[in-house]
């Protein structure tokens, strides 16, 4: 990303933080019908999609006159043809706008280029739609997000600080067919890289706490010599400190996460979890309907729309 790209994101960022003007004029939104947006997430058990529901929801709370918002989700992160009804859903109450955060990055396409057909105006939030999928289908769709592989690689270089060279670890990844899961992957790799660390095994704790509980459980008994943990999502740290503490190895293995929810702040504060990162979930939901809200008023086509919108990730630790 350019420099005047960057400082144009990082000032939205600003403006969204400070307001919740939206990019169209009080005068225009009032002569036309309300767009209707919908916000089609993963997990709602995550309570990082839970924070950005929220900060969707605010953001039309304030905006009241300018657009309807629907919101939803799937039950847990793997039912990926549940998310694929409620977009066919959405394309039956001929919305006109979807803002959609992915649960995989290849089998959404289909449906998603369904709701482009229809006229609606797609917006990819969270995790990236597969690129070469896009390309066979002839679609562009803006992703609108952080970059899962830099914000992984922070998390690991400040892991690495305690780690030297032929320390064993291992990463608990995410859902494998998701390219977030697979960014952030290759992010804790990068990092550990640099420090000389072996990585004993990588394995899907399918973003969940009991999951990535049952996957660490059996890293830390395959491989006794581990001395942390890389977990995808804070969800899975949560489930990897559990199984650290059930082996009896509290203070030997280190646990990093990602996405900074609110039940990891304790056990960052104690020490149960070394670092993870912020990519600020309220704002991200936001940015994505503010892309939606920008190309309807501006009568834009799908395929006019710019292809990616960076936004920040952040190391965060005690």
């Amino acid at each position: 990303m350019d420099h005047r790209i960057r400082r144009r994101v990082l000032a939205a960022a600003v403006v969204l933080t400070a307001s919740v003007a939206l990019p169209f004029s009080t005068a225009h939104a009032q002569a036309a019908k309300k767009p209707k947006v919908a916000l089609v997430m993963k997990s709602l058990a995550n309570e990082f999609f839970l924070t950005m529901e929220n900060g969707a929801k605010d953001y039309q709370k304030h905006n009241p006159g300018q657009f309807d918002l629907i919101t939803n989700g799937i039950k847990n992160e793997t039912d990926t043809a549940a998310q694929i009804q409620i977009v066919e859903q959405m394309i039956v109450s001929k919305v006109d706008a979807i803002v959609l955060a992915p649960a995989d990055s290849k089998a959404l396409v289909p449906v998603v280029k369904k709701a482009v057909d229809a006229g609606i105006i797609v917006v990819n939030i969270d995790n990236p739609l597969d690129p070469d999928v896009l390309k066979s289908k002839d679609l562009n769709v803006p992703f609108v997000g952080p970059d899962n592989a830099k914000g992984a690689e922070k998390v690991g270089d400040y892991l690495g600080k305690k780690l030297k060279a032929g320390d064993e670890v291992a990463i608990v990844e995410g859902v494998s067919t998701t390219t977030n899961a697979q960014q952030r992957t290759a992010g804790f790799k990068a990092a550990m890289q640099k420090v000389g660390a072996k990585i004993d095994t990588v394995q899907s704790g399918e973003w969940e706490i009991d999951k990535g509980n049952a996957i660490a459980s059996s890293m830390l008994n395959e491989y006794p010599n581990i001395k942390a943990l890389l977990c995808g999502n804070d969800n899975m740290a949560i489930g990897a400190v559990s199984a650290v503490r059930a082996a009896g190895k509290q203070g030997k293995v280190y646990v990093v996460g990602y996405d900074d929810i609110d039940a990891i702040k304790p056990m960052l504060k104690d020490g149960r979890v070394l670092a993870t990162a912020n990519q600020y979930a309220a704002k991200q939901a936001v940015f994505g309907i503010d892309t939606a809200l920008k190309a309807l008023n501006e009568h834009k086509k799908q395929s006019e729309l710019s292809g990616v919108v960076e936004t920040p990730v952040d190391l965060v630790t005690k």
